[in-house]
Parts: C-alpha cells; structure tokens; sequence
C-alpha cells in the first residue's frame, strides 16, 4: 500500500510526502519521517551541517535506502553580527556588553517574577516588535561605555544576511542532526546499517561522532546478544547432559546434530529468501531444544543397556536404534507439524513470524535425517576415545 502511495505523491508539486507503518511497539521515543534513524553529533554546527549535508547526498545514491531525509533546515533567514572587538575596546565597550545587550533586546530574557496575592507575572525585557521586525533599527539600540557615553550598536559590529538553522537540534548535550531512512523491498536490515556505517566512516570528519536510534540501534544491540546467546544454550545444555549422564563424551554426542539442524535452517531461509532476523534467531534456539532430543533417546538407552545388561557399545546403540526409531519419529512430525502453520505464513499476522517458522521446519527435516545415520557413530567413535 505505502508503495502504491508513493507513485501516486511523488509527482505532487510543491510537497514531499513521507509514509511510515510505525511498528505496534515503537522502540526509542525519537520521532522521524522514516521508519530507521542515524545521528550525527559533535561539538562545532559548522562541521556538524557541512558533514551531515555530505552524508545526506551519499545515503541518497545508496541503492537500499529509500526516503532519506534529516531534521536539519539550513533556510531559515537570520542576521549574522559579528563584533569589530577592536573598535569596541577603543570606546570602552565590552564584547560581553554588547552581546547582553543583544540578548536583552532580541532574546525575550526573563528578568523577575512579579507576585501579587492572587498571581504571578513573568516581567520579559525586550524590545517592541515593531523595532524587532526591521533590522535597519538596529542603530537605535545604545551601549554605555566606560567613560560614561552611549554608543550607538551599529558602529560597533557588521551584519550581514543570511540563512541558518530554524532550530539547533541535541542528542544529550551535543548539536546533532538525525537522518531518517527506509528499506527498499527485499533488503535485509543488517546490510543496509553496514553501509551507512560506512559511508559515514568515510564523509564524516573524526569531530563528529554517530550512532543509530530507535529501531536501527535496537537491532544492533540484539545482534550483538544472539551470537551470545546461542553459545551460552549450548553451554548450558552441555552441562546438564554432562551432570545427568555423568560423562564429559557423551554430551558432545547429544549437541553433535546441532550443525546439521544449523545448516537446513539456514538453507531453508536462503531458498525461501527470507532474512536472518530475531524471529528466525528464537527459531534456531529451539532447534537447540528440539534436536538434541533424538539423540538423547537413543543415547540415554544405549547407556542404560551397556551398564545393566553388559551389551557392547555397537550392539547397544544398534539396539536403541531400533527401539526409538518410532518414537524418534513421532516426537519429531509433531513438532514439525506445529511449526508448518507458522512456515506456511498462515494466520493474521504471520508473515513477520515466517522466518520462525522456515526455521524450525528446514533444521528439522535435515536434522530428522541425517542424525538417524549419524549419531550412532558419533556414539561409537566418541565411546572409543572414552575408553583411552
């Protein structure tokens, strides 16, 4: 719909229309015309604006990013006074006095409170707008000198016209600009933060420092977790197969059908072209929880047959085969069939929740048939080096 919209206001004169389908939570409390955000800060507004103004033009030829635009508006006309120090110093005036005096004229300075009984009023010292409106009135505003003398203002600093920010934006304590930007279809978020990255890396002055906001920063920080977090359920797994089977082999045997459930998750997203997003990083952690279990059924009988039977390890494992295959099986479609509705993106909603669903279902079917055949010889050859 936003792509149909677009076509039709692009040719509108006079007016950029921006679309946004604002997610049901919104992650950050900045406001932007764009869906991902990027922040340009440093302490000098002249290398922040002449920066940003770069990078703008640069994301802008950038084939992944659509509807780039920032919070900077550089055409707002102002008057730039610039204080001739040296005559002022010659006729006793102070640049401190002179720019007070420009506060108090133009900057609507709050000078006392006035309390009555009933109310309060805020006493404003400036001057009367008809005087703030023409900036050829400027003559009219004196400074006392040292000596005792009022000097007119104008003979003492040099305007000029211009253009300049309509407000100064911040981000903490530092002036920032924020750019805004979307996605073209079909590109993945983590792809298109790296290359802002980089061609921030390579406009941007080493003053200005920069970072994502919003959505885009959240991402980045669940990125950083997931990798994380996958190591530490393995881990986790790994100890409490290691307590309950009392072996440090065996375990490894158990968590030896994760790669083949990685590599068909994986291979199903790619062949589906869906993206590695949270969705499918939940859908691999539970393939974590969900595959070991075959191995665990053979394992966990075979052990148990070669401590009270005295069966060899080949005929122990030959015989958990066997035996466990049926409910290996079962186990398994159920779970695959529970995950299909999800893959198949049925349901209101479940388009964003696919990627869950391929997941589970390709790491399944890959695992499903490879660990049947390799999980005895893992058993086998993991058994052996236990026993040197």
């Amino acid at each position: 719909m936003i792509a149909r919209l677009r076509r039709k206001t692009v040719d509108v004169p006079g007016i950029r229309v921006f679309f946004q389908n604002p997610p049901p939570i919104r992650i950050g409390s900045r406001m932007a015309k764009s869906l991902y955000q990027f922040t340009v800060q440093g302490p000098d507004t002249k290398d922040l604006y002449a920066g940003a103004t770069k990078l703008v033009a640069r994301m802008k030829q950038m084939p992944d990013l659509i509807e780039v635009t920032s919070d900077m508006q550089l055409r707002s006309p102002q008057l730039n006074v610039r204080i001739n120090r040296d005559r002022a110093t010659a006729l006793g005036v102070s640049a401190r006095q002179i720019e007070d005096a420009l506060a108090n004229a133009y900057g609507a300075r709050q000078i006392t409170t006035i309390f009555t009984p009933n109310n309060e009023y805020q006493v404003v010292l400036e001057v009367m707008p008809e005087y703030q409106e023409n900036p050829t009135l400027l003559s009219r505003l004196h400074i006392r000198s040292a000596v005792d003398v009022l000097v007119p203002i104008d003979s003492l600093v040099s305007v000029d016209r211009g253009v300049g920010p309509v407000t100064v934006n911040h981000s903490g304590q530092l002036p920032s600009v924020t750019i805004s930007f979307d996605l073209r279809p079909g590109v993945s978020l983590g792809d298109a933060l790296g290359g802002v990255e980089a061609a921030a890396r390579e406009d941007l002055p080493p003053t200005l420092t920069t970072g994502f906001q919003g959505t885009a920063q959240e991402f980045q920080k669940s990125a950083k977790g997931l990798g994380l977090l996958l190591i530490a359920a393995i881990v986790v797994i790994y100890l409490v197969m290691g307590m309950l089977y009392e072996s440090f082999i065996h375990p490894i045997t158990i968590l030896s059908g994760l790669p083949s459930a990685g590599v068909g998750a994986l291979a199903t997203l790619a062949l589906f072209g869906s993206e590695l997003n949270l969705y499918s990083m939940v859908g691999l952690i539970m393939l974590i929880g969900i595959v070991k279990k075959n191995a665990i059924m053979m394992i966990d009988f075979a052990l148990v047959a070669e401590r009270t039977q005295g069966k060899s390890p080949y005929d122990a494992i030959y015989e958990a085969c066997l035996v466990r295959f049926r409910p290996i099986m079962m186990t398994t479609m159920c779970a695959l069939l529970g995950a299909l509705p999800i893959a198949l993106g049925l349901g209101a909603g479940a388009e964003s929740r696919r990627p869950l669903g391929l997941a589970v279902v390709g790491g399944l079917l890959v695992s499903q048939v490879l660990t049947l055949y390799f999980t005895p010889v893992y058993y086998l050859y993991l058994d052996k080096l236990r026993l040197r």
